[in-house]
């Protein structure tokens, strides 16, 4: 259901655009919190301080040091219009991670409003998303998925459900309760067998806290979708790098992929 009644539809589109604008302005973050989270993290493990956080320095070009202009940090914009790629200082060629994770935010917000429609169910599913966005980036290049992304998250899911956002409070207690136990029991299970870990604990709580948010109904459904796609990837991967043997591959941006969907499609 729309938050609002739009009477036209071109209202409804210009929700739609909306949402692709905030999602270029909440990728160009997400791409900081790609780059920068992961620092802050080894800096408290070594414990050591760390020199950056999610609000200073300003943005600026790794290479050179120089700070972005504002007309230099237009998301999208600057990257392809403006900069041409490189920096508008010292010329290095900028990488390619900022405006893909900026038009990945974009076309995933603007998918997610148009499936759920204008309604607060949407306004929250934005907030999972982003936070997918960001761990699937962040465990795709790192094989990390951060506590501080992934803890909160499931607090939240369990908040966004007090009245039944997506499914009903017990349904998302039993769901973070039954993510989470899910992925621990594949986990010891093919430790016992091979002698190896299969996975990381981050993966248990990033499948607690979609089970937080969707019920204990779309675990089986996430878990499944997730298992499939990151067998086609490694497959696809072995195919084409004609490698043998067994290579590590992060599960989580699988399971973000396949906590999405199950999301947008619903009926679970």
């Amino acid at each position: 259901m729309w938050l609002f009644d739009f009477p036209d539809e071109w209202l409804q589109r210009l929700a739609l655009l909306a949402s692709g604008m905030l999602g270029l302005c909440v990728g160009s973050f997400l791409s900081v919190v790609v780059h920068r989270l992961p620092l802050m993290m080894r800096a408290e493990w070594e414990g050591r301080p760390a020199l950056l956080s999610l609000a200073r320095p300003r943005s600026h070009c790794p290479a050179c040091g120089e700070s972005l202009r504002w007309w230099e940090n237009i998301p999208l914009f600057s990257y392809l219009v403006v900069l041409k790629g490189r920096c508008g200082h010292c010329g290095v060629r900028i990488a390619a991670v900022y405006p893909c994770m900026e038009a990945m935010t974009c076309a995933v917000s603007v998918a997610t409003v148009w499936r759920l429609g204008g309604g607060w169910a949407s306004v929250w599913a934005l907030v999972l998303v982003w936070a997918l966005v960001a761990l699937v980036w962040i465990d795709a290049r790192e094989q990390l998925l951060p506590d501080d992304i992934t803890l909160p998250l499931t607090w939240l899911g369990l908040l966004v459900n007090l009245d039944g956002t997506f499914v009903d409070l017990p349904q998302a207690v039993l769901g973070a309760a039954l993510g989470y136990v899910s992925l621990w029991s594949i986990f010891w299970v093919f430790k016992l067998v091979t002698g190896k870990d299969g996975m990381g604990q981050g993966d248990f709580k990033l499948m607690a806290a979609l089970g937080a948010w969707l019920g204990w109904t779309a675990v089986p459904w996430v878990v499944f979708v997730a298992s499939v796609l990151s067998a086609l990837f490694g497959l696809t991967v072995a195919l084409v790098k004609k490698e043998k043997g067994q290579q590590a591959m992060a599960f989580g941006p699988f399971l973000a992929l396949a906590g999405w969907a199950v999301l947008l499609i619903g009926g679970y």
